[in-house]
């Protein structure tokens, strides 16, 4: 069942609330892709024990498969269900048109995402299209996210070293990212700084000093995508300088496969798949409490 607009406003007033207190309380909120419903079980299970609140988001493979509205509806059950504070990001958007339907289904973040679906796109055209999607997003207040070029890594387990010499070439800096802040009108900036998609076969490395000018220069929220394989110090300071997203994905889905891969293996005569799942989203949910606990966002839920 789609909501009313009244709805969305409603939730996404809560929402720019939740973003608020991000800064002024000194945490960061995670953002926790889903791939199945299992997996927004594990979340919805984390936030619940840990009096958090939490993102859930979906890029456009999840979409895709599992339909914008679904994910709006299965959302809100679950947050109804479990008395959480819950909000759902549209994660990636490749275009203004997919960024549109998710505002149009009441998405209280959209992330817009044009030099990820397009490496080729000019600076004129990134910052466009991301102007065109924040007017937009001004109906029903949907904050929005964006990033004026492309970073690597993919959301999946990675075999090879981290080059961080080519990775620092797409590193912010404050002086594009005020640039891109002030053209664009965005609510959160997607930085780089040495974060990047995918879990590594070594720790990812932050340059925290870059994030702290990057944090000095823009008034507006700072989100750090890849944030899997992590150390954790690096989240807790993060949330200190003033970031107040993160964004996990491939930590949850080593944890689902390896996870599978073993109850499936023990059981190997059970075809009822469903008895199996309880094992493998508790193992998801451990990933999602401990980051949790390190971006500092435990007990910080308002209901």
């Amino acid at each position: 069942m789609g909501l009313t607009i009244k709805q969305i406003r409603r939730n996404t007033i809560r929402a720019r609330h939740l973003m608020q207190r991000t800064r002024s309380q000194g945490f960061a909120v995670g953002a926790f892709n889903i791939d199945n419903q299992e997996t927004l079980i594990a979340v919805a299970r984390a936030a619940q024990k840990l009096d958090s609140p939490v993102l859930v988001e979906v890029s456009d493979g999840e979409v895709r498969a599992m339909g914008l509205e679904n994910v709006r509806d299965m959302v809100d059950n679950y947050k109804d269900e479990y008395g959480i504070e819950m909000f759902l990001n549209l994660d990636h958007s490749p275009s203004v048109e997919a960024a549109k339907k998710a505002i149009d289904a009441g998405y209280e973040f959209i992330h817009i995402d044009i030099s990820q679906a397009n490496h080729d796109a000019t600076d004129e055209e990134i910052v466009s299209k991301t102007k065109e999607v924040v007017d937009y997003a001004s109906f029903t207040g949907a904050l929005v996210e964006s990033e004026p070029h492309y970073f690597g890594g993919s959301s999946n387990v990675h075999d090879e070293a981290i080059n961080y010499d080519e990775i620092r070439k797409t590193f912010s800096t404050p002086e594009g990212a005020r640039a891109f802040v002030e053209a664009t009108g965005i609510d959160t900036f997607a930085a780089a700084i040495g974060n990047l998609h995918g879990k590594y076969p070594v720790p990812k490395e932050l340059d925290l000093d870059l994030l702290r000018r990057v944090r000095e220069a823009i008034g507006c929220q700072i989100s750090l995508h890849g944030g899997s394989g992590t150390p954790a110090h690096y989240f807790e300071e993060a949330a200190r300088i003033g970031v107040s997203k993160i964004n996990i994905n491939s930590d949850m889905r080593y944890a689902f496969r390896k996870s599978l891969e073993k109850v499936l293996a023990e059981n190997p005569d059970e075809y009822a798949i469903v008895k199996l799942m309880p094992e493998v989203y508790g193992a998801v949910q451990a990933v999602v409490e401990e980051k949790i606990q390190s971006f500092g966002s435990a007990g910080r839920a308002v209901l």
